[in-house]
């Protein structure tokens, strides 16, 4: 379903699908590429697939999709490239763009090629500069350990000398000048320097110890800024430490803890010259890399710059050319391989527009023949294509969710545009809360725009997609809110003063019997005289329910028309007779009367009671009723509505098989076809079939019908009480804005508190819009919907028909890759 943002379409009547046509394209080889890009363009024919039992490797053009999916692969590529480096594709190009599709392969391919190149590089120079920035670390930290050790070492050997300057004593070991002297005595200490992860480093040193038995010296420093690991890229908290250990063995079992715990080892010379030597030298490496690194970094910008400014082109060039090939592989190639045949759905406006399209790719193709375009007459049920805009789109979702229309069957979607919000107003009446929605559509109305070109949440983008209906039912809820005379359950005198008057001067008792009518009735909705008295609550309900009775009957009897509309269209008398005519009159002999009766008792001021006259229609039909008749003759009309009722049960159910049997006999022998009186879901099920010889089988179509009379019958009584949910949830709404009104704003003004106020004010304000603006509206938007896909178009909507999806490229923009 197509917006008609076209100025070369008709305008078109939603009432019906738009006529449709099987067509048939044969079209040269070598203008077949550039036609199937027009007719892309045109967005006007849906092709069917007559290669259907190829695997999508065995087509035609299977190597041209592969390298377009490879160049689609290379374009996320780059997508990711400039989402990682906050660089947004460019909207239009500023330079012209690539046409050939080689071209686009080649320059991707080099693009994509430099661009890995300057990572891998940038990956490595960067891992360097991580390991120098650690190494560095080391140095540092690990030099300040030999430091402290060494003047440790030196503070203690002066203080042993200074004790050894006297003469020896008793003390003086014997043998201190030959171990001193002999070089194989001493141990000599092995070391080991690096960074271990800060929540590893208690673990590290308890394996340590236990692995050397405790032969092994630990020392630890805390690095004060998180380090970016060479290996992972992330930055992670490390400890500096330094092992000392003696042996080759306890060496290699420090390796391979070292390694486990994710540990990096670096070289550390215990030379302080050389430390300081370091130092200097891993500093200056640094500052080359960093530089190195920045304009690595700017030149790969520059990159994804020049590459972000023709992305959206390139991109959309790819898809097209894919859905292209995509559709050729769709063609079939005819037995002299010069031509391809193609086969589709049109509208029968578009002729012209596909004519002109085809001799226009024919003539920029240089081709010498130009492309055949003929109609083929089929029996095949024709997509359903309704050619909508902005406004009209969301009310024929809100129809196509239940089932899309059957070809040319009468479109609901019509009268949806005005009963769907009305309905939704009349369990939403309110005008401040009407004013509230209407406010809040208007944003995006005002911003439509802006906001087409944003990528919304899933919630805000389902609400800006409905923005008119909304619009709707804003206006109607503000329409009803007066009838209502409801403003946040506030009563206004509008547009006159209230009829009543107090008959006490005092008005002691103004809430109950003390009100008398001195004035003229008030014109417009609900007098404001009535809220807040006792009679109410007794009088809204019986108005609210009335009326819900009358609009249910009405828009029942709505799409019972629908459906003799429907049967004239398609030339069906069997179903005027024997479904449209029994059906009229039994909803109107009984659920009809009712409603005649509710408008004759307000217009009279009668006090018989409906309930009491409806159900001795049916108990006791010959009774006097006494205070109950409304007019005369009540009596007599009710006896013949009710024989009128009963009457047509079988009306609907015994005619109708046996005249489709009558039917089908005398069709005996020639090639069957779906016959005009067969029901509509059979037709459909005909239609679809490509050997229509399937035998009749009298016992399903009785089956069928009896199911249909049973389920109308029943459906009436149950679809008019289905409608009392418009008093039930009016009611509902009024009784819940009323209690946050007195509850909560009138309870916190009474209090004469500034902050008791401003809470009451922020109470009434969350619950006016948490409950009365959102759960409220999706509650009365459900109950609308279920009213409309229920009880109005199951009287008359098949629902089995499937969508013209027309080869489109500006469907593009809406598919994910």
């Amino acid at each position: 379903m197509g917006e008609s943002g076209r100025g070369c379409c008709p305008p078109m009547d939603l009432m019906r699908s738009e006529p449709m046509q099987l067509v048939q394209l044969i079209i040269p080889i070598e203008s077949a590429h550039l036609a199937v890009s027009y007719l892309g363009d045109l967005g006007l024919i849906q092709f069917k697939d007559l290669n259907a039992e190829k695997s999508p490797f065995q087509r035609t053009y299977a190597i041209q999709i592969k390298r377009c999916g490879e160049m689609a692969r290379k374009l996320r590529f780059f997508r990711d490239q400039m989402s990682k480096a906050g660089l947004p594709p460019a909207a239009r190009s500023v330079t012209p763009s690539l046409t050939s599709l080689d071209d686009l392969e080649v320059k991707l391919g080099d693009l994509e090629a430099e661009l890995v190149e300057i990572n891998a590089n940038s990956e490595k120079l960067q891992r360097s500069y991580n390991e120098l920035v650690e190494y560095k670390l080391v140095l540092e930290k690990a030099g300040e350990f030999f430091y402290s050790a060494r003047s440790s070492a030196e503070a203690h050997q002066r203080e042993y000398a200074s004790n050894l300057s006297g003469e020896e004593s008793l003390e003086t070991p014997l043998l201190s000048e030959q171990a001193a002297m002999d070089p194989s005595k001493q141990v000599k200490l092995g070391f080991i320097t690096g960074l271990v992860p800060r929540d590893k480093s208690m673990a590290f040193e308890r394996i340590l110890f236990r692995a050397t038995r405790g032969n092994v010296l630990l020392k630890q420093a805390v690095v004060d800024e998180p380090v970016i690991d060479p290996v992972s890229g992330e930055k992670v908290e490390k400890n500096v430490f330094v092992v000392f250990f003696s042996g080759e063995r306890a060496k290699n079992k420090i390796l391979k803890i070292c390694e486990a715990f994710g540990a990096n080892r670096y070289a550390f010379n215990e030379d302080l010259g050389k430390q300081s030597q370091m130092i200097n030298e891993v500093s200056g490496r640094l500052s080359e890399l960093k530089t190195t690194i920045d304009a690595g970094l700017v030149h790969r910008g520059n990159l994804l710059q020049t590459i972000g400014e023709q992305f959206e082109q390139w991109n959309l060039l790819v898809r097209k050319e894919k859905a292209i090939y995509h559709t050729l592989n769709m063609l079939s190639i005819d037995v002299s391989k010069k031509c391809l045949v193609a086969e589709g759905w049109s509208p029968v406006f578009a002729t012209k527009q596909i004519q002109d399209a085809l001799h226009q790719a024919t003539h920029d193709s240089n081709s010498q023949v130009d492309a055949i375009f003929r109609v083929l007459h089929t029996r095949e049920m024709p997509p359903t294509y309704f050619q909508t805009n902005k406004f009209t789109s969301a009310f024929q979702e809100i129809v196509d969710a239940y089932g899309v229309a059957k070809y040319q069957e009468a479109n609901p979607g019509v009268y949806t545009i005005v009963t769907f919000p009305f309905l939704f107003a009349v369990m939403f009446g309110d005008w401040g809360h009407g004013i509230c929605l209407l406010l809040g559509t208007l944003y995006f109305i005002i911003r439509e725009k802006k906001l087409l070109s944003q990528k919304l949440g899933d919630i805000m983008e389902m609400t800006f997609g409905g923005r008119y209906v909304i619009m709707l039912m804003a206006l109607f809820s503000i329409y009803t809110g007066l009838i209502y005379n409801e403003f946040f359950s506030v009563p206004f005198e509008l547009f006159a003063r209230s009829a009543y008057v107090c008959r006490d001067p005092a008005c002691r008792d103004s809430t109950s019997v003390g009100l008398i009518k001195a004035r003229d009735t008030y014109p417009f909705g609900v007098d404001p005289a009535w809220h807040g008295t006792r009679s109410e609550l007794p009088f809204l309900n019986s108005l609210k329910m009335k009326m819900s009775i009358l609009l249910g009957v009405a828009q029942m009897n709505l799409g019972i028309i629908l459906s003799f509309f429907n049967a004239l269209f398609f030339k069906n008398s069997l179903n005027i007779w024997f479904q449209f005519i029994p059906q009229m009159i039994f909803l109107n002999s009984l659920f009809g009367y009712l409603s005649v009766l509710i408008i004759i008792k307000w217009c009279t001021g009668s006090q018989a009671d409906l309930y009491h006259v409806m159900i001795y229609m049916f108990l006791s039909p010959t009774d006097e009723l006494g205070e109950n008749q409304l007019f005369p003759g009540q009596k007599l009309t009710q006896i013949v509505l009710l024989l009128l009722a009963l009457v047509s049960v079988p009306w609907m159910l015994l005619p109708k098989p046996f005249l489709l049997k009558l039917q089908h006999s005398r069709h005996q022998g020639e090639s069957y076809a779906p016959l005009p009186g067969t029901d509509e879901s059979l037709q459909a099920e005909a239609n679809h079939d490509s050997h229509d010889h399937e035998e009749f089988e009298f016992s399903e179509v009785f089956v069928h019908q009896l199911i249909h009379t049973i389920e109308f019958v029943l459906g009436a009584v149950s679809n008019t009480a289905s409608y009392l949910r418009l008093w039930a949830l009016s009611l509902a709404h009024s009784e819940l804005s009323s209690v946050f009104y007195e509850k909560v704003l009138l309870l916190a003004w009474g209090f004469n508190n500034v902050i008791i106020l401003i809470i009451g004010i922020i109470v009434f304000i969350c619950a006016t819009v948490g409950v009365l603006l959102v759960m409220e509206t999706l509650s009365a938007f459900l109950h609308a919907l279920r009213l409309h896909w229920v009880e109005f178009q199951n009287k008359f909507y098949e629902g089995d028909g499937y969508k013209f999806y027309p080869f489109s490229f500006a469907l593009l923009d809406y598919e994910e890759e």
